[in-house]
């Protein structure tokens, strides 16, 4: 699918990127960056990363042929992440990189090839845009969108080489699925190295009223996971992948409570891991 016939496109949530649009490219003049970097490098040893912050859309793919109504469901982008992540970077004084462009352009968090990369359907809505793409196209959205992000990731671990580090994967997830409830506030996700995820979620335990759940409602692995794998387990690096319930931080509110909670309990949980 070339990109040649511009439909009513979605509205851009960050700033236009410069340069004129080359023959052949994804990403136009007015299309924003696809990297979102927020707060700043520094002793801290969090590094916060979002996958599915934002939900932008290269100009010339339109709306993608979706439904207004569905940009604002969790098949677009995980609801209260850039909020909640934003301030969580300001409590801790460090560093965000978010991925500005939907999920439903592709998935940061899966590999290039994978079946759920670039879907067709989500959660019962077709993606019209996304049904008969060929080789060119996908590449297109992962040499411009997919791999500006990781390489932002890995410039950032690299410069923070001989420096202790935590990577700390921000997500959040649907109240239910298929009709089943799931009753978790929150998630802590871990593969090979779950010491560091696991004293979070005691932590989190801890304070008082709140089901949290071990890889819970997802299961980390190496085929339904990219980011973790790949910049955290493969570099030996301590980290968690969260899960927050969208309902508990879909107003700015909620995003503060959370962002609040995690400030306390992340710094805690380093704390312990390095003793």
């Amino acid at each position: 699918m070339q990109c040649t016939l511009r439909i009513e496109a979605m509205p851009q949530d960050d700033a236009p990127r410069g340069g004129g649009l080359a023959s052949g490219t994804l990403l136009g003049a007015r299309d924003p960056a696809p990297v979102g970097v927020h707060g700043r490098s520094g002793a801290s040893p969090f590094l916060l990363l979002s996958d599915h912050a934002g939900r932008a859309v290269p100009s010339c793919l339109g709306d993608l042929g979706v439904p207004a109504s569905d940009w604002d469901r969790h098949i677009a982008w995980d609801i209260g992440m850039a909020g909640m992540g934003r301030l969580l970077a300001e409590r801790l004084d460090t560093i965000l990189i978010e991925q500005v462009y939907s999920r439903l352009v592709i998935d940061c968090n899966r590999a290039p090839g994978h079946p759920t990369s670039v879907v067709r359907v989500s959660d019962g809505t077709d993606v019209p845009a996304n049904l008969e793409l060929d080789a060119a196209d996908i590449a297109r959205r992962e040499d411009e969108i997919f791999r500006p992000y990781h390489a932002r990731i890995a410039d950032e671990l690299a410069a923070r080489h001989g420096q202790s580090t935590v990577v700390v994967a921000l997500h959040s997830f649907t109240p239910e699925m298929g009709g089943m409830p799931r009753p978790w506030h929150a998630g802590v996700l871990h593969n090979r190295a779950p010491r560091f995820g696991l004293i979070v979620r005691s932590l989190l335990e801890q304070e008082g009223g709140l089901l949290v759940g071990d890889n819970e409602p997802y299961a980390l692995t190496d085929g339904s996971d990219y980011t973790i794998p790949v910049h955290a387990e493969r570099n030996g690096l301590a980290y968690v992948e969260l899960e927050i319930r969208q309902d508990l931080v879909a107003d700015a509110r909620g995003q503060r409570e959370w962002a609040d909670r995690l400030a306390r309990v992340l710094p805690q949980a380093w704390a312990r891991h390095t003793v």
